[in-house]
């Protein structure tokens, strides 16, 4: 079975506290675009006695595509099949192949959704009976953004990215552009440079407003420090607007920015052409 997770952008991100447990609570709105990794699951024909599968936990993850950092094996993907094989006990042995189409470290959410896209994909291969609302629990437990790909639609988040509410945001006709540098920007370096505040105006009543007041209302509290480090990155939000965008920003801790257009920016690529690109309409 095949599915297609697909990326997200922040509109708006706003740090607005430091928790006792360490973490951040969050102001956000989550917005899916058209920028897309390929999973594929296949149950291995030997099913439970591969000693390779059991080796791997039952799970088998080969990776094509854009280079990922790390332990193939820890992947997102994987830890979302073990942790549903130790409620689903009867959950076969499977071959994944995740093709990588979203850049990753780029605040674009590709990991987490590949790990939701796992679960929704795994509950209707192996017809495990969940509702949206228990799958979207499972993916709360792997990460902050990933239970919002389990409905990869609009919504607004809060806590550390786990709390959604839909929106009813709509950018359909608008085109997109995103540019990621190539600069990691690892999330823990990014947060320890945020000092956390509560916005003038709240995120969600922003997004409803028309596109055009976006740039003098709508935050990543993230850009500030980001750019302070990696200037080059500042550079790009500037040239997105030079080319026409009506709003442009960080996606997430970063490193990738995007801009929406009334108009195709077709000259994307050639005007980062040592960078990853990506341009289509909403």
């Amino acid at each position: 079975m095949i599915s297609f997770p697909v990326a997200k952008i922040n509109l708006g991100l706003n740090v607005v506290e430091k928790r006792s447990d360490g973490y951040h609570n969050l102001e956000t709105v989550f917005y899916p675009v058209p920028l897309k990794d390929r999973l594929e699951v296949i149950v291995n024909a030997n099913r439970n006695d591969n000693h390779n599968d059991n080796r791997n936990g039952g799970c088998l993850l080969n990776v094509t595509g854009i280079k990922i950092v790390g332990d193939v094996q820890r992947n997102l993907v994987v830890r979302a099949y073990q942790l549903l094989k130790e409620d689903f006990p009867q959950l076969p042995n499977v071959t994944a192949t995740l093709h990588k189409g979203i850049p990753s470290q780029a605040g674009m959410g590709g990991g987490s959704s590949d790990c939701a896209y796992m679960i929704r994909l795994l509950n209707d291969m192996c017809q495990l009976g969940m509702n949206d609302e228990q799958m979207i629990g499972y993916a709360a437990r792997l990460g902050a953004d990933c239970a919002f790909f389990i409905l990869s639609s609009p919504a607004y988040a809060e806590g550390i990215g786990e709390r959604l509410q839909p929106i009813d945001v709509n950018l359909h006709g608008w085109y997109i552009g995103v540019v990621r540098p190539d600069i990691p920007v690892p999330t823990k370096e990014a947060f320890s440079r945020i000092s956390p505040h509560r916005p003038q105006k709240n995120c969600r009543e922003v997004v409803m407003q028309p596109v055009e007041t976006w740039k003098k209302e709508l935050v990543n509290d993230f850009e500030e420090s980001v750019f302070a480090l990696h200037p080059e990155i500042s550079a790009v939000k500037e040239q997105l607007y030079k080319m026409g965008a009506t709003y442009a920003a960080m996606s997430g801790s970063g490193s990738a920015l995007f801009g929406l257009f009334r108009e195709n920016p077709a000259t994307l690529a050639d005007t980062f052409p040592d960078m990853f690109t990506f341009t289509s309409k909403l």
